[in-house]
Formats: C-alpha cells, structure tokens, sequence
C-alpha cells in the first residue's frame, strides 16, 4: 500500500441504510484517504505491522461499521462513548462493544454551530456535528450514546445530542474524596443497568471478570508501546503511535491487542539492531494535554516534519487511557464494580481539583519517556486544560524542561504560525 494508491474504501449501500448523507461524506473520505496516504504512508522506514492499522483506516467507514451492525442483529450493545471515563468492561462483559465518537475534525463544525455557539470547545462541537450532519457511521449504528459531565460544554451539548439520539449521561464527581467515591460507583451500577436493559440480560461476574481481563490486556499492549518508544532512536513514529492509540477506541480490543504486541515485537527487534525512523540525534518531545481524536494529527505533524519525533502522550487518547489497570483478583460482583470504579478514580482529567496528581504524572512519564522537550496542547475554549497548563508550565520551569503551549482548534489556519513556534522549540532543544 502506497501513498498514491491508499484509499478510504466506500461502502455507499451500508451508509445509505445508515440514514446517512451519502454524497457528502463519501467526499470527506476521499479527503481523508488523500491526507492519509501523504502523512502516514510517505514515512520512511516505517515498522512493516504498520499495515494492520493502516488496513483499519482504509476499512474504517466500511468493514468495521459492519461488525458494529452484526453485533446489533444479535442483540449486543453497540455504545458509543467520549470519555475514558465510560466504564467499556461492562459493555464488553455483555457481548458488546465500545467505539469512541469524539470528534477530531473541522468538517463536521459547522453544523453543530449551526445549534451550538461557535465559543465552545471544537472537539464538542465536531462530534455532535456528526450526528447532525449526517457523516459518521459510527453515530448512526449505535444504540446508544454515553455522555459525562467532564465539562460544562460537554454536559450542557448532551442535553440536545439526545434529541438525536439516546443519550445515558454519567456524572463524573469533580473531586476524589470518600463521597465522590460513593457517588461514582453508583454511577457505574447505574451504567451496567442500562447495558443490562439494551441487551436484555443480566451480566455475570464470571463475564465482568473475562471483560476485565480483555481490557486490561489491551492497555497492557499500550504500556508495553509506549516503554519502547523510550528507546533510542524511536523506533515508531510519534503519528504513527497515536494512530495506534486512536484506533483502541474503534477496534475489537483482543484483536487489536494481538496486533499491537505483533507490533512490539518488531519494535523489539528493530531497538537491538539499533534501528530507528530517526536518527538518534532528532529531538524528542513530549506531548501533554486534551484528547488528540482521530482525525486530529495537527501537533504531531508539526513537531515531526519538523525533524523531530514525538515519544509519548500525556492525553486521554494516550496514556491516561491505559496507564492504570483493574485488579483481576476479584470475583465477585460487587467487589469487581468498586474495583473498576478505584481504577477510573485514577484517571487525572484536569476536570478535577485539586489535581496535582497529574502534574507528577506529567513529569514522570517525561522523564521514562526519554523526552527532551514538553509540548503542552490545548483546544481553544477548554477551560480546564487552559488553566491547569499554568501548573504544568511552573513545574517544568522548576525542573528545566524545554517548554512550549499551543492552543489551536481543528482548522488549518494556524498550521503556519504554529509551524514557526514549533521550529523555534526544537532550536531551543537543539541548544
């Protein structure tokens, strides 16, 4: 598969059944197949089980929605989701699945603007622009969405996304005490209720423990990519990593483990033959901050066609997805719900406070990453990472990290600014 010949396969017949609106979106995936093979598949010396996930995005609109809609036709959950905080083990312990639809394009903005005020986070504003417009499959295949109350723009948008469709909504406690612990786990009973209704049956905790120990194998794959992409020179591309963790919120998560570790192991090889998709002396840079949904590849192209390489991702759609782990000891019901919920009260969305959790995380995963720069990254109109980048900065001044914060949204308008800003980072690192 080549840059020149990759392409975002059509399947107008499935999107039409979908209630979608066909003409327009098959334009937005040729837009897509076109971005794609010049960013992704113009790489050099990319690992060969690239290709798996390359076959992903090709099949994305196409092979994996059917899936989605064979699961349906047997009567599994299809539940679409936009936070890590949805608690995916109970939908896969019954039979079901989980896909991601935050949005990470500018495409569909205009048509949430069209409702929604355009001074609100664009990733808000995308993904319920999919569902207005027409142009996501993944929207018109599920059976329910399942919102949470991380921000105000969020919580408020869920409101008017259920008139679209069915929209379960969790409340996400803004602190971590004793209380909140509570209030989560009910939530959480609550969601596995409302699994249990959609699919007409009772979870099992001989299943919630199978779910469990599919997940966490699937976060266990990420924590192993993400060591090895401490080694030096990188032997994966930054774009190409967050491709991989972008497609862990679409994929079946034992395949895509098996794929991932089938990719590790290459990366294996390649480190002890000292073979890098850069060469040693490319400057390397932590990104930290908002989720990075697919198809936001903004930052990430910047800083690496600008010679450097991306080495790890402070983000939801990065570490503070799979850094943490369930304990598998547990048998029981209720003692494997209070399990899951401790392990989704260590997540460190910025929507918490206190949080200075996750400015030592950040610093951490920095210094394992083998990093020599941190990039902080916000959405334009995200409070909460806007704000709390200020205790990001302070931490790195302290420590004398090489920093610089962008705030931008998904258009192109800025790429060039950006650019120039991102150029002089890498400078600062050079020396």
């Amino acid at each position: 598969m080549s840059a020149e010949n990759f392409t975002v396969r059509p399947y107008p017949e499935m999107w039409a059944a979908l209630d979608m609106d066909v003409p327009r979106f098959d334009k937005a995936r040729q837009m897509l197949g076109e971005v794609y093979g010049k960013m992704f598949l113009g790489q050099v010396n990319r690992p060969d089980r690239m290709a798996y996930f390359d076959e992903m995005i090709a099949e994305i609109f196409g092979r994996r929605v059917e899936e989605l809609l064979a699961a349906k036709k047997e009567g599994k959950p299809v539940v679409g989701t936009f936070c890590v905080y949805i608690p995916e083990e109970i939908v896969v312990a019954a039979g079901g699945i989980c896909v991601g639809l935050c949005g990470g394009s500018q495409g569909s903005v205009p048509d949430a603007e069209k409702v929604l005020p355009r001074n609100i986070c664009p990733m808000v504003k995308s993904a319920y622009g999919f569902k207005a417009g027409r142009i996501c499959p993944y929207f018109q295949a599920v059976d329910f969405v399942y919102g949470e109350t991380t921000c105000d723009a969020k919580k408020k948008t869920w409101e008017l996304l259920d008139r679209l469709v069915p929209t379960h909504v969790m409340e996400i406690p803004q602190m971590k005490r004793a209380r909140d612990k509570t209030l989560w786990l009910e939530e959480v009973r609550d969601f596995k209720a409302k699994v249990e209704e959609v699919c007409h049956t009772s979870i099992s905790a001989n299943e919630l423990a199978g779910a469990i120990r599919v997940i966490n194998d699937k976060r266990r794959a990420l924590q192993r990519l993400t060591a090895l992409r401490a080694a030096s020179p990188a032997p994966i591309s930054g774009k190409d990593a967050l491709l991989i963790e972008q497609i862990a919120f679409y994929d079946e998560p034992v395949r895509f483990a098996r794929e991932v570790n089938l990719l590790c192991d290459e990366l294996d090889e390649r480190i002890g033959n000292g073979v890098g998709v850069v060469p040693a002396s490319a400057p390397r840079v932590m990104v930290s901050g908002v989720p990075m949904a697919l198809p936001n590849w903004k930052v990430h192209n910047l800083v690496e066609t600008a010679g450097a390489v991306v080495v790890g991702e402070e983000s939801c759609i990065g570490s503070r997805y799979f850094k943490d782990l369930i304990d598998e000891s547990h048998t029981a019901m209720e003692a494997q719900l209070e399990a899951l919920t401790d392990r989704y009260m260590q997540i460190d969305c910025s929507c918490f406070t206190p949080n200075d959790e996750r400015v030592d995380q950040v610093l951490k995963e920095y210094r394992a990453s083998g990093a020599q720069g941190l990039l902080h990254y916000s959405l334009q109109f995200c409070h909460t990472y806007n704000i709390e980048e200020i205790k990001i900065r302070e931490a790195c001044e302290k420590e004398g990290i090489p920093y610089l914060a962008i705030e931008s949204d998904y258009s192109p308008e800025d790429v060039g600014q950006l650019q120039t800003r991102v150029e002089a980072f890498l400078e600062q690192i050079r020396g």
